[in-house]
């Protein structure tokens, strides 16, 4: 039989270099895959980064859009902002003026009121007053036709004499207070 030296094919057959047969072999199997990743794989890529691509700008032109619409929506805020408070100021300026008007209405309704109450008391007292000197000048004038009557000693019966007496009586009065 034949033996084999290994040492010495080992010696002759380095392990760092590949055969030929290796290398053609990987190279059409590189080149295939090569055209199969071209052809099959890298559109799929590129389709994909061109749809994300567009998906990217889109959003960004969406961002944009929606930042100039908000943009708008806030000087219109603004403008009808600055507008209700200056229509709130005008409407406070318009509500002090009528509650200046009512406060001012309400007190010339109030000092009509007084004048009328003190109208009215003075118009009582007055009529209070003429009832008391009526009162006053029946009791005085009966008190007087007593008196008279006693110092005369005949009765004074006759209701126009005694009106005549009484008159005179509250006559001499007044003229001697005075």
């Amino acid at each position: 039989m034949r033996t084999f030296n290994f040492a010495s094919e080992a010696e002759k057959v380095n392990p760092l270099v590949p055969h030929t047969a290796e290398l053609v072999v990987g190279a059409i199997a590189f080149t295939l895959l090569f055209l199969v990743l071209r052809r099959a794989v890298v559109p799929m890529f590129e389709k994909a980064f061109t749809a994300r691509t567009e998906a990217i700008q889109g959003g960004l032109e969406r961002a944009e859009q929606a930042q100039l619409e908000a943009q708008r929506a806030l000087v219109q805020y603004n403008e009808q902002l600055s507008s209700a408070q200056g229509e709130a100021s005008k409407l406070r300026e318009e509500a002090r003026i009528q509650g200046a008007a009512i406060l001012e209405d309400l007190r010339t309704k109030a000092q009509d009121e007084a004048a009328r109450i003190t109208a009215a008391a003075h118009s009582s007292i007055e009529a209070e007053r003429q009832q008391a000197i009526t009162s006053l000048r029946n009791e005085v004038g009966a008190l007087a036709v007593e008196l008279a009557s006693k110092i005369v000693g005949e009765a004074l019966d006759d209701q126009a004499r005694q009106s005549r007496i009484v008159d005179r009586f509250i006559e001499d009065l007044e003229k001697s207070q005075k």
